[in-house]
């Protein structure tokens, strides 16, 4: 008897597996369409296309950092490093792309730094068995380190015809995300993203099976710090130059999005739509809560609310069930 399963049986265990994966997704879709119609309200420009084109631009920076801590969590780490690995892509952008490299080796300069960094990292992580989170607080501090070294104070250039692509009044970064989110679902359909929830999960399983964990791993974090550090170029076309401690907040604000996006702490559980959500979601809270007047104190406590809230409630309806 064949042990290969059909396609409908396939069929049969992708339904529910996506169900699960997407649990409390639909509810978040709902929050997030509430905040965009008051968001909407309060900036009726956002339906013009420049002002679909800046609400996008100052999204699209979040976005990025999301899916990097995302990934990660999915395969049960996380990195507090992520901040730092931004500013680091600003600043090698901002000194690179007006110089002899020109606007191409400075992009490539940017994104062979990310997947080096994030691949090491990846490699300390695994091969050494050392926590995520040890590893990637001493890696926030090495990394700052060298953006400060590298531009001690905010400088550089980026080509003004750059800036005025990604930063101007075309929606470039609402197209860049599409394609970003094209090549991870073509990445989910390869071997080592085929093997990423399987790490998160049940890594030990997975690895029994046969399943390249360890891979699967160190190429989720090498993707992170691309993401990452994309993101510290977006950041420094937006501002026009390079500033080595410019992604600090992105940190925390990366972890908020992927928790509000049902990114699960323990590994395989969420989705990269779940926490593009999460993401568009916190840049909303944060822009509406603008608009409203809210003082940044009151800021600060109005999102920690939330997210204690987007936390809370999943574990509140396991435990009534």
């Amino acid at each position: 008897m064949s042990t290969v399963a059909s396609p409908r049986q396939a069929g049969a265990l992708y339904w529910p597996v996506q169900l699960r994966r997407n649990a409390g997704v639909r509810g978040l879709f709902a929050v997030v369409m509430a905040f965009l119609v008051a968001y909407g309200f309060l900036f009726p420009g956002l339906l013009t296309a420049s002002g679909f084109a800046k609400f996008t631009q100052s999204w699209f920076p979040l976005a990025l950092v999301a899916m990097a801590q995302a990934i990660l969590m999915l395969t049960g780490g996380i990195s507090l490093a992520i901040g730092a690995m931004v500013s680091l892509g600003a600043v090698i952008a901002a000194t690179t792309m007006t110089g002899p490299l020109g606007v191409a080796g400075g992009a490539a300069a940017v994104a062979l730094t990310g997947i080096g960094i994030g691949g090491a990292t990846g490699f300390i992580v695994v091969k050494l068995r050392l926590p995520a989170i040890v590893v990637t607080l001493a890696g926030s501090f090495i990394i700052g380190g060298a953006a400060l070294l590298i531009l001690p104070r905010p400088g550089g250039a980026i080509p003004e015809w750059l800036s005025d692509l990604l930063a101007g009044n075309t929606p470039a970064a609402f197209v860049l995300l599409m394609l970003i989110v094209l090549l991870w679902k073509l990445y989910l359909a390869t071997p080592l993203g085929l093997s990423l929830y399987a790490a998160g999960e049940n890594p030990v399983g997975a690895y029994r099976s046969g399943v390249p964990v360890d891979g699967a791993r160190v190429a989720a974090y090498a993707i992170s710090g691309l993401l990452c550090t994309g993101a510290g170029l977006f950041v420094a076309a937006q501002t026009g130059s390079g500033d080595p401690v410019i992604g600090t907040a992105f940190t925390l604000n990366s972890i908020a999005a992927a928790v509000l996006g049902g990114i699960g702490f323990l590994g395989g559980q969420g989705t990269m739509r779940g926490a593009l959500a999460g993401s568009v979601l916190l840049s909303l809270m944060i822009s509406v809560m603008f608009f409203l007047g809210f003082t940044p104190v009151a800021q600060y406590v109005a999102q920690g609310l939330i997210i204690i809230g987007a936390v809370a409630i999943p574990q509140f309806r396991k435990v009534q069930q």
